[in-house]
């Protein structure tokens, strides 16, 4: 489990996330939503020890702030937002990466076979020899979370649970390559795994989140499932637009459909 307690950021002097509690559990998908520049980034940067916080945050009844990098890599992965590359690395190279400092869980000697099994796993079968810089945006989105469930392919390892941790993973991608990479997610979580998704798109997080955290100006403004939190009421407040919020009976799932701008 990934607990956080009353974690705050600060940067420049300035407050960018205040007294946040989290929990992620093993089997799960939490969501973080909320607009632009509500502090969503910056706190997924504090749980993954990449940014300097207050609080406390446990990885597995861990103090996070007590662990080396080295086992950091082993217990989570870490999908940024944006990754760039100035070197002419092919595919194969790049996702190769997950298995340095890292320990993907496969039997000895498998680990070889591992990146080409990762990039079919995300639709990029037969490109482990092309150049990365001359992918497309979201190939090379898809290149990179190929990287890193080579870091933590078992879901569980001596006993423990991983976790993935996805900064906007489909911000990138067209329908089919969202649903296939959140299903990849999903099979993660299902598998014993944990996974915390930074996510835009409130119907895919409604499908997909087994727990929503919305935040809105460095604080969380309401957490719970998908049908607790996403109502008509909240949504505008901290989106600041019209929207209507439905539900598909034969799911019991809410849709979001916006209206206007505010």
């Amino acid at each position: 489990m990934i607990e956080a307690r009353d974690v705050s950021v600060a940067i420049g002097g300035r407050r960018i996330v205040a007294n946040v509690d989290f929990v992620a559990r093993p089997g799960e998908i939490a969501a973080i939503v909320g607009p632009n520049g509500s502090g969503k980034t910056t706190f997924l940067k504090a749980l993954s020890g990449d940014l300097a916080f207050a609080g406390t945050v446990a990885v597995n009844g861990r103090d996070l702030t007590a662990m080396k990098p080295v086992e950091a890599a082993t217990v989570r992965a870490v999908l940024p937002q944006a990754a760039t590359l100035s070197f002419p690395f092919t595919v194969h190279e790049v996702v190769r990466l997950g298995l340095i400092g890292g320990r993907s869980g496969v039997l000895p000697g498998e680990d070889d076979r591992l990146p080409e099994r990762a990039l079919a796993r995300v639709d990029l079968d037969g490109f482990a020899g092309r150049f990365y810089q001359e992918l497309s945006g979201g190939e090379q989105q898809r290149v990179q979370l190929a990287r890193v469930l080579c870091q933590v392919w078992a879901p569980v390892l001596d006993g423990k649970p991983r976790y993935l941790y996805l900064d906007e993973p489909v911000s990138s991608l067209d329908i089919k390559h969202q649903l296939i990479i959140m299903n990849i997610a999903r099979d993660f979580a299902r598998r014993g795994g944990g996974v915390i998704a930074i996510l835009h798109d409130l119907n895919l997080t409604a499908m997909y989140a087994d727990r929503i955290f919305v935040m809105h100006r460095g604080r969380l403004a309401a957490d719970g499932s998908p049908q607790e939190v996403l109502s008509d009421d909240l949504i505008e407040k901290v989106f600041d637009c019209r929207l209507r919020v439905g539900v598909l009976p034969a799911a019991n799932m809410p849709f979001v459909l916006p209206q206007s701008a505010a």
